[in-house]
């Protein structure tokens, strides 16, 4: 074979051998990383933004897996060539290289000629920046979220341009979502003063937490001192010796500032005259005269004027310094225009946040009040009718409550157990109500201390045997998968499907009561024996029968109010007892006997809570004391409730 054949020959085996990379050098990429070279190799947060910047806009198809391997600390350099190549790590001395240009493996080499990219965090999130427009024209919506939820998370400038630049989305949500962004990142970054204006002014009447986040940093201020207000940037003036500006805060900006020497304090200036003094005198004063603040302080201004002690001010060069000089914030968070146009839209926000604040609260009053109601129409009916007070009430409640938690043992569909469950706990405690009422309670009317007891022992009994029953661990009643979740007005008000389904309970409850007392022959006999039993009696009336029926009556009541109490609360053998006083007091605040003043007691008595509540949240125990005390002081006043009964048995 001649030689130069056998040289040709040996050229191009070593051609061959070499990476592919160092083949491929003219693929767009790998010309665009060569060209950005020197930034690349010798980077920082402040120098590399134009490396990456190119990458992100160069159209190319392999950008992004350039951005994404470089984050990752994928990308490395030939120290021979310069070619940029991917690589993995296959045991200490090895790598396996993947061209820059489609991705395609290479083969191996030894590591010993090749350097890693290793960017630091700082560069990092500056990838991560720039990789985010790619992923806001990803096809995949979910993600487009996730890049969405990554500029929520950790806004930068730089994201910005890429949500601007990003394609309109398909999915109206993500849209909107998009276009809210990007009116709170010009908000925050765009330098043209008439563009933040603009988006402040988009967000009128919105009080969402991001927009708050975004406009609080724009109304910071710093306080400053000079002798005349500058031409614009102010934002509040501030007079000393006011609750913004203490006349010795005042001053001290003023030294702050370098414009007044420090006070001269009444304990250092006397340590300064005992630490000068000499002979009996001090800078030529003899002590026995330095018997006045006078004299102390032109003695000081002495020992100053030498140079002996620090220079210092009196009271009253502070007085005159101050009265010289003029005090203010200015806007340092933001242009004076963008920030103020900032702060009126914080105050509209506030002010809309009381509100909400204010609706939510009612709502949440609302809501208790509708399950006091509940719990206590069943004793309002047994109280006014029949004048026995049943200290187990609570208990028909947590009967209620059992009888959905067995129902939904045996029936595990929530919506039909929960169907089965209201009217079979009517008829549960219907039935120990009408049972009551016939073995304690007839044997003791007209004996209410008696009735008190009685109930009061059957009260500890049936929660004895519910703990003997179903334990004493608390129990689940389930909610159908159609009550979960919440209606949100906004990011404030709020309010649970369960309560809002309570609500609609309770006044399902008033209009059959309404019905039963109004249009039915066992509500008119009920409505005479609480008139006046005597007369209904002389009518033929069965005042007994009618006691047995409202009693199991009121106590069926209760028991509907258990489910829907334990589909939000708990279910143990303790819960009536939660709910037996506020029982009590929204019958008496109410009216004793009626049924528009139970419903107005049950929202006074809710509203007072969530009232006390609110104003002391973190003692629940002090708000229901401050409870029972305004209820007292409110039966002082108005002994027979908020509607009193009327007729002959309204003076019994």
């Amino acid at each position: 074979m001649p030689a130069r054949f056998r040289r040709l020959l040996l050229a191009c085996l070593t051609l061959a051998a070499l990476p592919a990379a160092a083949q491929d050098a003219d693929a767009p990429i790998q010309m665009l990383l060569r060209d950005n070279a020197e930034l690349i190799l010798d980077s920082s947060r402040r120098t590399i933004g134009p490396a990456i910047d190119a990458l992100a806009s160069s159209g190319l198809p392999d950008a992004r897996e350039v951005l994404r391997r470089w984050q990752d600390k994928e990308m490395w350099v030939e120290e021979e060539t310069g070619a940029f190549v991917f690589a993995e790590e296959v045991d200490r001395d090895t790598l396996r290289l993947y061209d820059v240009a489609g991705g395609a493996e290479i083969g191996t080499a030894p590591d010993d000629g090749y350097d890693q990219l290793k960017p630091n965090s700082g560069i990092r999130g500056m990838i991560g920046a720039a990789l985010v427009q790619f992923q806001l024209s990803d096809p995949d919506a979910a993600a487009r979220a996730r890049a969405l939820a990554t500029i929520e998370r950790d806004p930068e400038e730089s994201h910005l341009a890429a949500l601007r630049a990003a394609p309109e989305d398909p999915s109206p949500a993500l849209a909107a979502r998009k276009a809210r962004l990007e009116r709170l990142l010009t908000i925050r970054f765009d330098e043209d003063e008439a563009a933040r204006l603009a988006a402040i002014d988009g967000f009128a009447g919105d009080t969402g937490v991001d927009l708050r986040a975004t406009l609080n940093p724009l109304v910071a201020t710093r306080t400053e001192v000079a002798e005349t207000f500058p031409e614009a940037g102010v934002a509040r003036e501030l007079r000393p010796g006011s609750d913004a500006l203490p006349r010795e805060a005042a001053y001290d900006l003023m030294v702050d500032a370098g414009i007044a020497e420090p006070r001269l304090t009444p304990s250092a200036m006397r340590d300064a005259l005992v630490a000068n003094a000499a002979d009996g005198a001090v800078a030529g004063i003899p002590v026995a005269r330095l018997d006045t603040e006078d004299a102390r302080v032109a003695a000081y201004q002495d020992l100053e004027a030498q140079g002996v002690v620090p220079a210092a001010a009196t009271e009253e060069e502070v007085d005159a310094l101050i009265a010289d000089h003029v005090f203010y914030t200015r806007w340092t968070g933001a242009p004076a225009p963008v920030a103020e146009a900032a702060a009126d839209t914080l105050r509209g926000i506030e002010a809309r946040v009381a509100a909400s604040q204010a609706l939510d609260l009612g709502l949440d009053a609302l809501s208790l009040a509708s399950i006091y109601f509940l719990a206590a129409i069943g004793l309002a009916i047994t109280f006014g009718v029949m004048g026995v007070i049943n200290m187990a009430h609570g208990e028909f409640i947590m009967m209620g409550a059992y009888t959905g938690y067995v129902v939904q043992q045996v029936v595990p569909d929530y919506t039909l157990s929960i169907a089965i469950a209201l009217p079979l706990a009517f008829l549960v405690t219907f039935a120990a109500g009408v049972a009551m009422e016939r073995l304690v309670i007839r044997h003791l009317y007209k004996r209410p201390l008696e009735t008190l007891l009685a109930t009061f022992g059957i009260s500890i009994a049936l929660q004895q045997l519910a703990k003997n029953i179903f334990g004493t661990q608390a129990r689940p009643l389930t909610s159908p998968a159609w009550l979960d979740g919440q209606v949100a007005l906004n990011d404030i008000v709020a309010i649970s499907n369960i309560r809002i389904a309570i609500f609609v309970l309770a006044l399902i409850f008033l209009g059959l009561f309404l019905w039963v007392m109004n249009r039915t022959r066992m509500g008119l006999e009920v409505r005479a024996v609480t008139q006046n039993p005597a007369m209904a009696a002389s009518m033929g009336i069965n005042p007994d029968r009618v006691a047995m029926l409202t009693f199991g009556f009121g106590s069926g009541i209760a028991g509907i109010a258990g489910v829907a109490i334990g589909l939000y609360a708990k279910v143990t053998s303790e819960m009536g007892q939660d709910y037996i006083v506020q029982s009590f007091m929204t019958v008496v605040v109410g009216g004793v006997g009626n049924i528009w003043g139970t419903l107005l007691g049950a929202g006074l008595v809710g509203l007072l809570q969530k009232g006390i509540e609110w104003m002391n949240p973190s003692n629940t125990l002090a708000a229901q004391t401050y409870m029972i005390l305004f209820i007292i002081l409110f039966i002082q006043f108005r002994p027979r409730g908020i509607i009193a009964l009327k007729g002959r048995a309204a003076g019994a």
